[in-house]
């Protein structure tokens, strides 16, 4: 069985670029400390020496996401001077609502040949414990402007929000028809109180559906489940299929962020168990063509 880990994140505390890491703060995550060490591919391949369902996981690429990096740039050098043909893709980090936002996009790019998209986590919550950011960034009249450069760039955008910025979202990526959108994590179903949570996510999840160049990450969801299983995700890796269709969906695994709440080995397996009824074309897509075609991979590793 072959994958692509289309979300996870490399760092080397001994750079300095990861405080956060180093002085846990409370948050969605809950204790995250553990995580507070050197994770990079080898790291993330001892994750994936397992098997799913008596098949051995074959990893044949990872996209790097940023990882609230102090410098970005310094990143993505770091990342860019790794001699591994993993991660397979960089998605960068740039805060679009600064003045030099652009002049950055095009530092990014020169630094490495994989790089493929940028994000910038835009997720507001009226609870403290999950607002990430503070400001509604996709109202802001500069960080729109510098967002229309990505098409001609040539760069994706992982978009990181919750369900009621999902409205918000749509317009952006009906504004910008030539930018491919991510969606991270599912559309980090937070408001889980009630059948009015669930309601606004799974509107919210069509409306983006309803938008061509926006596709699904299926991952994450021990940020928000921090016991989750596979009953208590299958509702939500359905539903999202259900909307987005099969072929703009790709799942993943959001480590090491995710390995505070499961294995690698029982990710990948629950993932496989909720859509083992899929046929064999249709979890080619899921676990491994999306993310070729939407992050534009060349893989050392034949795929089929």
């Amino acid at each position: 069985m072959q994958v692509i880990d289309s979300h996870v994140h490399f760092w080397d505390l001994g750079l300095g670029n990861q405080p956060w890491l180093l002085n846990p703060q409370p948050n969605l995550l809950g204790d995250y400390s553990p995580m507070a060490c050197d994770y990079g591919p080898d790291a993330l391949r001892s994750e994936s020496r397992m098997s799913v369902a008596g098949q051995a996981i074959e990893l044949v690429g990872a996209v790097h996401i940023e990882a609230d990096a102090v410098d970005p740039i310094k990143e993505t050098r770091w990342l860019a001077g790794l001699d591994d043909p993993l991660p397979s893709a960089l998605v960068v980090g740039v805060d679009l609502s600064q003045a030099d936002a652009v002049e950055q996009l095009e530092t990014q790019l020169t630094l490495s040949d994989r790089v493929r998209g940028i994000r910038q986590i835009l997720n507001v919550h009226a609870n403290p414990l999950f607002d990430y950011v503070g400001r509604h960034y996709m109202s802001e009249s500069t960080w729109r402007d510098n967002f229309r450069h990505l098409a001609r760039l040539g760069l994706s955008f992982d978009l990181q929000i919750y369900p009621s910025q999902m409205a918000q979202a749509a317009e952006l990526a009906d504004a910008n028809p030539e930018v491919q959108f991510l969606l991270n994590h599912a559309g980090m179903y937070v408001d889980r109180q009630g059948v009015a949570g669930w309601r606004a996510w799974r509107d919210g999840m069509r409306e983006l559906a309803a938008r061509d160049n926006v596709a699904t990450k299926l991952s994450g969801f021990g940020m928000l489940d921090h016991q989750w299983t596979a009953g208590s995700i299958r509702p939500l890796i359905l539903e999202a299929i259900d909307a987005f269709g099969v072929e703009r969906c790709l799942f993943a695994s959001n480590f090491p962020v995710d390995s505070l709440y499961a294995s690698y080995d029982d990710t990948w397996r629950a993932y496989a168990e909720i859509v083992a009824e899929a046929s064999a074309t249709e979890k080619q897509a899921l676990f491994v063509d999306n993310a070729q075609r939407l992050y534009r991979l060349s893989l050392a590793t034949p795929t089929s």
